[in-house]
């Protein structure tokens, strides 16, 4: 009979730790995955820009091998006569242009954030790519296809990609990222490093140690805005 009991017992025991094991399992099995295996190219995601700055990728970076018709740039991937360029001009014009064959721009006029300036001619603007062509091959677009470098250099798909402004300080920015250059005006730089920030998160690049630096550095003294991206890769 001390036997039966004992065994009842001990049958008793592991059923109750069965029951209490069962419903962590479960817990651990119904876990979501990581974020970074959760997101897939097109998907359209919303997070705060200093949790998108903690989550890209640090590494070093090289610029071995690249040259700028890597990436095919302005294109008219409508047809409209109007180049990717003219896209952006004719986008961001505080007063609108008219449109000529070829679509020459005339009048028109144009603010550039760089700078806190207005302009009176699409001649004196650039557009730019926020994150620099060369920035953009060190830091990942070295190992894509060419029609997704072509694509990265048109984008029109996300307004901070590619902005217009003076000419003079998109030739002052060059190729350099925020570790080393800020625009001129300084009411600009929240929104310059989250708009770079929101831009590396879209193409999953890679950020180096010095541009991580300034980037936390300039952050801790701008809004934790939510940044919404939908993702290019």
């Amino acid at each position: 009979m001390r036997l039966a009991a004992t065994a009842s017992a001990t049958a008793a025991a592991l059923s109750a730790l069965a029951a209490l094991l069962a419903p962590t399992t479960a817990a651990h099995a119904a876990s979501p995955a990581p974020a970074a295996l959760r997101h897939a190219p097109g998907d359209t995601i919303t997070l705060p820009v200093r949790d998108a700055l903690a989550a890209l990728t640090v590494q070093g970076e090289s610029r071995t091998g690249y040259e700028r018709t890597k990436f095919l740039h302005w294109t008219d991937a409508d047809r409209n006569s109007c180049n990717t360029r003219a896209e952006v001009l004719l986008a961001e014009a505080v007063t609108d242009p008219e449109i000529g064959p070829n679509c020459t721009l005339t009048g028109g006029s144009w603010y550039s954030p760089y700078d806190d300036q207005y302009f009176d001619a699409a001649r004196k603007l650039d557009v730019d790519h926020l994150v620099p062509l060369a920035e953009a091959w060190d830091s990942g677009a070295s190992a894509w296809t060419a029609k997704e470098r072509e694509y990265y250099a048109n984008d029109l798909d996300d307004a901070r990609a590619l902005i217009a402004v003076s000419a003079a300080s998109n030739r002052s920015k060059s190729d350099q990222d925020p570790s080393t250059w800020l625009p001129l005006y300084a009411g600009y730089w929240c929104q310059y490093v989250t708009d770079w920030i929101a831009d590396k998160t879209r193409y999953s690049l890679t950020i180096d140690p010095a541009e991580q630096a300034a980037l936390a550095q300039r952050l801790a003294e701008c809004p934790d805005q939510p940044i919404t991206v939908t993702l290019a890769r």
